[in-house]
């Protein structure tokens, strides 16, 4: 049996090289980086460096980054932070459908506190609508959350063409860039963002570690009070051997960028070119082409994504069936909801983050392994045996006669 890891959005394995980077400061210097003395400027040094690096990343100046824990507690600062920051102008606040639902549940949490929001449609690719977006601007309008791409379906979002549409009307515009920082280019310039939030644990650094972009002039409210941590707008002790990782996480992916998206990208389409070959009535979800380079969604018909994840885990490979907040649902995403695709089909949804670890074999040996799973999950679906005998996909309802009704489609056609 195999080991296969395709789960890369929930966590990727660390590099060796930010391993090393972080072992000085779990060991040796570990002092407190707001300490007077040497070993709290030794570690005060390195959150700088890091500091530096991760704005390298990104096109931004250190000073317009601020470390948090996660991409959650950044898009919480970012979306609460800015909207307290500016309730003054308005209390309107509009997020994609397709969000994380750290953006989500930020918004609703300021709804409940008297802020209006608005949630704008995407289209079949999870695109989102740009008139609809603009329609939906106000004059109170004081913050545009959007993500650049969706972890789940992996498609990418027009960031520069909504950066502008935002900006015409004066409104600050966040970007949750955690499935895209550190793998495909992140320019903060180019993108015309007022915030950005990036995580190290995507692109091989420590779980722990994020930054939150804030530009310069830009107005927000601490989440977390206590300290004088980040310039006042994130207290708590700085978590220093992970937020250097996460600097040399960025400042290896800053330089190793194009070779690692060329080999994702390869892989990625040779499971989306063959993988519809070996297994019938599959549908692809997310945009064809303006999609991320390590992202594979797929919904398959007939089974549901628990069962394919059980027997697949079996064999070594794991994978997960929506984004990395909603493996446990046993219900289709809120995603795929947006995109409106079919619960029945949608609830065999399957989602395959690859990395730069990913080898070709890896995808060889998924091929071999998933077909069968899916034929021996479809051997115990009663809606599979249906569709077999009847051709419909839809299951009939109470007291209806199968034979007939199987009739009253022939003569239709």
């Amino acid at each position: 049996m195999g080991s296969v890891y395709f789960d890369n959005h929930s966590g990727t394995r660390i590099d060796d090289r930010v391993f090393e980077e972080m072992v000085p400061y779990l060991k040796e210097d570990y002092g407190n980086a707001q300490s007077l003395h040497f070993p709290g400027g030794r570690a005060r040094k390195a959150m700088e460096k890091a500091r530096k690096s991760t704005g390298e990343l990104i096109g931004a100046k250190e000073n317009e980054i601020y470390f948090t824990s996660c991409g959650s507690e950044a898009n919480n600062l970012a979306v609460k932070g800015a909207a307290f920051g500016s309730q003054q102008k308005g209390k309107h606040i509009i997020v994609s459908a397709v969000e994380h639902f750290s953006v989500l549940y930020s918004a609703k949490r300021l709804q409940q506190m008297g802020f209006e929001v608005t949630s704008v449609p995407v289209d079949k690719y999870g695109i989102v609508v740009l008139d609809e977006l603009e329609k939906a601007i106000r004059k109170d309008t004081i913050l545009v959350s959007i993500q650049h791409a969706n972890p789940e379906i992996g498609t990418i979002q027009p960031i520069e063409e909504i950066s502008k549409i935002v900006h015409e009307n004066k409104v600050l515009f966040h970007t949750d860039a955690v499935s895209t920082a550190g793998i495909i280019p992140v320019d903060v310039n180019n993108f015309g963002v007022d915030l950005l939030t990036l995580a190290g644990s995507q692109f091989h650094g420590p779980k722990g570690a994020a930054a939150l972009y804030v530009r310069k002039g830009v107005r927000i409210i601490p989440q977390i009070d206590g300290g004088i941590q980040e310039k006042g707008r994130r207290a708590g002790t700085e978590n220093i051997p992970c937020i250097a990782g996460l600097g040399k996480a960025c400042e290896i992916a800053k330089n190793e960028m194009p070779e690692n998206i060329k080999k994702m990208t390869a892989l990625r389409d040779q499971l989306i070119s063959e993988l519809p070959g070996k297994v019938e009535h599959i549908y692809l979800n997310g945009h064809p082409e303006q999609r991320l380079p390590d992202n594979i969604n797929f919904s398959i018909e007939f089974i549901e994504g628990e069962g394919m994840l059980l027997f697949l885990n079996d064999r070594g490979i794991s994978i997960t069936s929506g984004s990395a907040c909603t493996s446990k649902a046993l219900k289709m995403s809120h995603v795929l909801s947006a995109i409106n695709v079919d619960p029945s089909i949608g609830q065999g949804s399957v989602s395959m983050t690859l990395s730069k670890y990913t080898k070709k074999e890896d995808i060889d040996y998924f091929l071999s392994e998933f077909p069968p799973i899916v034929k021996r999950l479809r051997a115990m679906s009663p809606l599979y045996d249906y569709f077999l005998k009847t051709g419909n996909r839809q299951v009939a309802g109470p007291g209806t006669d199968y034979e007939h009704e199987h009739e009253h489609e022939e003569s239709d056609e």
